[in-house]
C-alpha cells in the first residue's frame, strides 16, 4: 500500500513541475499580448487574464470523468498532446538558428494582439483556454496510469486519481499567480527548459496512447499493461532521462552569442 502512495506523491510531483513550466509560458504569453496596452489597462487585462485562467481550470476539471472513461477522446487527447509537444520540440530542433519557442510565442502573440482592451482581453481567454486544455490532458495522462488507490470513485474516476488532478490544477492555478515570474527567470536561466517541457508532454500523450490501446473496447494492448511494474519503469525511467537532459544541456546558439 505505501508503494501506491509513493507513486501517487511522485506523480503529484512530475505534474506540479510540468504544470510551473506551462505557467510560465501561460504567464508570458498574457504579458505578450497585453504590453502594447497602456499601463493601467495593460495591469487590468492581466489580472482579467489571470481569472479567467482559474476559471477555465476549475472547468476543465468537469471534464474529467468524460476524458476517464470514453477511448475516443483519450485517442485524441493522446494526439493532441503529441502533436503539442512534437511540433515544439521540432521548432527548437530544426528551426531557424537564431530563434527558440519562446520568440515564437511572442512574434505569434504580438501579431495577434488587439488594438483595444476588449479585443485583447479575448485574445487573452482564448490562450487561457488552450493552456487550460493541455494542463487538464497532462493531467489525466498522468493520472491514469497510476494504481486504483483505495478512495472510492468520485465522478466516475478513481478518487486518488482525482485529487492527483485537482491537486496539480491547484497548484497550476498558485504558481500563474505567484510563481510565473520565477519560472520566467529559470526559463531565462536553462532556456533548454522550454524545449524539455514540451518533450514531456509529448512523451505523457505516448502514455496517454498506451492507455486508450490498452483500452479494453480495443484490446491492441493487455488491459493491465498500463499499470504494470515494466511499463511503469519504462515510463519514468525516460521521463527522468528528458529532464535530466534538458536541465543539464547547455544554453541555446543565440544565448551564447549575446554572451560574447
Amino acid at each position: 500500500m505505501d508503494s501506491i502512495w509513493l507513486e501517487y506523491a511522485w506523480a503529484l510531483l512530475i505534474l506540479i513541475g510540468l504544470e510551473g513550466l506551462l505557467s510560465a509560458d501561460n504567464a508570458l504569453v498574457l504579458a505578450v499580448i497585453a504590453k502594447h496596452l497602456p499601463e493601467d489597462q495593460k495591469k487590468r487585462a492581466i489580472s482579467y487574464g489571470i481569472l479567467m485562467a482559474f476559471v477555465f481550470r476549475f472547468a476543465a476539471l468537469f471534464a474529467i470523468s468524460f476524458i476517464a472513461n470514453v477511448w475516443q477522446i483519450q485517442a485524441i487527447g493522446a494526439a493532441y498532446l503529441l502533436y503539442l509537444g512534437l511540433k515544439h520540440v521540432i521548432k527548437a530542433r530544426f528551426g531557424k538558428e537564431n530563434e527558440n519557442i519562446r520568440e515564437d510565442v511572442e512574434e505569434e502573440a504580438e501579431q495577434a494582439a488587439g488594438k483595444g482592451f476588449w479585443p485583447t482581453v479575448g485574445k487573452i481567454g482564448l490562450a487561457d483556454l488552450a493552456f487550460a486544455i493541455d494542463s487538464i490532458l497532462a493531467a489525466v495522462a498522468l493520472a491514469l496510469g497510476l494504481p486504483d488507490s483505495p478512495l472510492g470513485n468520485f465522478g466516475g474516476m478513481d478518487g486518488g486519481k482525482f485529487i492527483v488532478v485537482l491537486l496539480g490544477g491547484i497548484a497550476g492555478l498558485i504558481l500563474i499567480k505567484y510563481a510565473a515570474t520565477w519560472f520566467v527567470k529559470l526559463l531565462d536561466q536553462r532556456p533548454a527548459l522550454e524545449t524539455t517541457a514540451y518533450a514531456i508532454v509529448a512523451w505523457v500523450g505516448v502514455k496517454l496512447a498506451v492507455i486508450t490501446l490498452a483500452h479494453e473496447d480495443i484490446g491492441v494492448l493487455d488491459h493491465h499493461f498500463p499499470h504494470s511494474t515494466v511499463w511503469t519503469l519504462i515510463f519514468y525511467g525516460v521521463l527522468v532521462g528528458i529532464a535530466l537532459a534538458g536541465w543539464f544541456a547547455p544554453a541555446n546558439k543565440s544565448l551564447e552569442k549575446e554572451e560574447l
